[in-house]
This record gives C-alpha cells, sequence and structure tokens, in this order.
C-alpha cells in the first residue's frame, strides 16, 4: 500500500508514520508536510533514511502538488490541522484555510483522481460539550463550540457530502484528548511537563474541573491502522478509552510524578468557549472492528512524562523555534 500522509511531521502523524513503517514493512508512506510552528522534522529522525519513507515539503492548499502526489499513493491519511483552541480563538482564519479548504482540495483531487481510500482525522470536540453523565456516539449531532472546533466539523461535513455526493471512499475518525512523546509543548500534558522542568508553576483554566478522556498516541494510531484497513466507507469511528481525568487532576498527577507539591498550581481566567467535558462511545470500533487500547493511563502518563524528562533537548529546540 502506498499512503499520503499529510500532517506527518506533526504529533499524531509523525506517531503514525512510525508505527506503520514499523508494522507494515511493505507500505510506502510519503509525508505531506508545510512545517508550521508544531511540524518538526526530528519527529522522525529516526525513519528518515528509511526507503519506505519520503518527505515533501508542502500545504494541502498547493493543487498541482497535491494532485501530483495523489498520483503516486493509494490512500490518503489526513492529518493535517491546525488544532489549539486558544489559537483558533485569537486568529480563526488560518483554521478555515487549513483544516477547511485544504481538507477541500485534498477531497477534490482524490475525487478527480482516485483513490481507494481517504481518512479524515477528526475530534471529538465536534460535538460540542457534555452533562455529567452520557456520551457522544457516531449519530450525535455536531454542535462545536469555537473556532477550532468549527473547523474541523466543517471539513467532516465536506468529507461526508463528497462521500454521500461523488462516492468518495472516505471514513472519518473521532478522537479524544490524545497525549504521549513528541506532541508539542503548547498542549495540557507537555506544557505542565516544560513548565514544572523550569520550575515554574503551571497555570489552569478556571476551576480545573473541565473533564477530558485521554487517549495515548499508539493506541489511536493503531485504531487509524485498522480503519484504514478494515473500515467500512462512508463510516464514523469514535476511538477513545473511558479515561476521564479533570484538568486539575491531570495537573496533580503530574506534580506528584516530577516530586512537586500543589504550590505549583496556579488558577488563572477560563478561557473563551470552554467546552466542559468529552467523553465518547467507542463500542463501535471495538465491536466492528476489534480495537481496543493496550496502554493503561498511569502507565502511560508515566512513560510520557520519561520521555520528556530525557529529552529536554527536544523542548528546548522547540521553544526556541516560536522565539
Amino acid at each position: 500500500m502506498k499512503i499520503l500522509t499529510t500532517g506527518g511531521a506533526g504529533f499524531i502523524g509523525s506517531c503514525f508514520i512510525r508505527q506503520m513503517l514499523n508494522n507494515h514493512p511493505n507500505y510506502k508512506i510519503i509525508n505531506l508536510d508545510c512545517l508550521t510552528y508544531c511540524g518538526n522534522l526530528s519527529n522522525l529522525k529516526d525513519v528518515e533514511n528509511n526507503p519506505n519513507y519520503e518527505f515533501i515539503y508542502g500545504n494541502t492548499n498547493d493543487k498541482n502538488l497535491v494532485r501530483d502526489l495523489i498520483k503516486q499513493v493509494d490512500c490518503v491519511v489526513n492529518f493535517a490541522a491546525e488544532t489549539h483552541v486558544d489559537n483558533s480563538i485569537k486568529n480563526p482564519e488560518i483554521f478555515i484555510e487549513t483544516n477547511v479548504s485544504g481538507t477541500l482540495n485534498l477531497l477534490q483531487a482524490c475525487k478527480e483522481i482516485g483513490i481507494e481510500r481517504f481518512v479524515q482525522i477528526s475530534t471529538d470536540e465536534v460535538y460540542g460539550t457534555l452533562g455529567k453523565t452520557g456520551y457522544f456516539d457516531e449519530n450525535s449531532p455536531l454542535a462545536p463550540n469555537n473556532p477550532y472546533s468549527a473547523s474541523k466539523a466543517s471539513a467532516d461535513m465536506l468529507v461526508r457530502a463528497y462521500y454521500k455526493t461523488y462516492n468518495l471512499p472516505a471514513i472519518i475518525t473521532r478522537c479524544t484528548n490524545n497525549y504521549g512523546p513528541y506532541q508539542y509543548p503548547e498542549k495540557l500534558i507537555p506544557y505542565f511537563i516544560s513548565k514544572l522542568l523550569k520550575n515554574e508553576k503551571v497555570p489552569i483554566y478556571g476551576d480545573g474541573l473541565n473533564v477530558r478522556d485521554w487517549l495515548y498516541v499508539y493506541d489511536h494510531t493503531s485504531a487509524i491502522d485498522i480503519v484504514l484497513n478494515k473500515g467500512k466507507t462512508g463510516e464514523i469511528y469514535n476511538i477513545g478509552t473511558n479515561n476521564e481525568q479533570t484538568n486539575l487532576e491531570i495537573a496533580k498527577l503530574i506534580l506528584k510524578i516530577m516530586n512537586k507539591d500543589e504550590s505549583y498550581i496556579d488558577f488563572v481566567e477560563d478561557r473563551l468557549g470552554h467546552d466542559k467535558r468529552y467523553a465518547l462511545s467507542s463500542k463501535k470500533i471495538q465491536n466492528e472492528l476489534n480495537w481496543k487500547p493496550k496502554v493503561e493511563f498511569n502507565e502511560g502518563i508515566t512513560q510520557t512524562i520519561n520521555w520528556y524528562l530525557n529529552n529536554q533537548n527536544w523542548i528546548e529546540k522547540i521553544e526556541k523555534r516560536t522565539v
């Protein structure tokens, strides 16, 4: 199989590429990435010389480049996206450009050239916020509450439309909050770790009781692998672990593992459009495709913290790029 992976120099994309090359030595992967601030080729240093891996610098909105690459592959897995909610609140335009227009360009090229499978990597945030109980399933209505989630919901609707209108062989996956190695330190877990490594306090929005379900990145990428190979065209698959933690609980756990006390917690003003709780039902992918997460949260968070402790140079290089 030949796969075009867009956004493969980012956190989840790079872990997907690494896992696929390790698990499928006969697959060829082309990685298209425009290397924005959170795209980092050092994430893939260990596979850069693999003969089945090729990096192409470019943007999903580059119509000629996208068409040239799609002619060379069987499948497309679209990770390319702006993802940080805070940034979407400050500058929503770039989220529309990348998440919506970039996806549209990929879909149109796939329709014109032909493709065996298109997998759209989406998020639980498209469903909006939940109360204290219950779970979103694949039939739940979309109700995004910030520009990021609105842009991802828009992209999902385009993918659905291309399947329904043009019979494009597309599938959508929606995951809960990912964590693990190589995650850019603007996201909650690596951000807290990087702050504590500098002996600084960790800021927590509002009361810290916003709830997220945490998914280890390689459990997520294993689910994408299964969807790519066995998923049913036109379907949506939610990917989660039912491992719900408040932001405050996450902070306290990281503090404990890093031998810091709770005086390092700094409660700050809540952000705009801050959803209270996300939680997904993953029964569909578990029952239909026999996927289950393998990494327990306490094991995964410990491995993740140890990775950042052992790769502080990686954090320093990343932070220098943003200055």
